[in-house]
């Protein structure tokens, strides 16, 4: 069985998917919203975003497909008392990406903040 990240990089997205979605709307926010920032961080349509999620690809395989938006490198901030920028594994990073941005939404934090750009 596998254990420690491990674990996470073999989990499907749809199985975390689901709690993403519980969480933004719990706090009035958007599944909308959800697909705009998964959108926003992996290149994925979200035609592709429902694909992935019928499919129960797992997080490896769906951050291996995604083209990861240049502006990712932007995020910052401690997401399960770790500072994204202090995470030295790539997956991994990319899905504190992630769990940062759900973070964001559900805290009704404005998209414009959100989808951040180097400009």
């Amino acid at each position: 069985m596998a254990r420690g990240p491990e674990k996470l990089f073999d989990m499907s997205v749809a199985d975390v998917y689901v709690h993403y979605v519980n969480k933004i709307v719990r706090k009035g926010q958007s599944e909308a919203d959800l697909d705009v920032v998964i959108g926003w961080l992996t290149g994925f349509d979200k035609r592709a975003i429902k694909k992935h999620l019928a499919a129960k690809t797992t997080f490896k395989d769906f951050f291996t497909q995604a083209k990861l938006n240049p502006s990712a490198k932007l995020i910052t901030g401690s997401i399960c008392g770790v500072k994204i920028q202090e995470i030295d594994d790539p997956l991994m990073k990319k899905i504190r990406y992630l769990d940062k941005l759900v973070d964001e939404v559900a805290n009704g934090r404005p998209m414009s903040k959100i989808l951040r750009s180097s400009s």
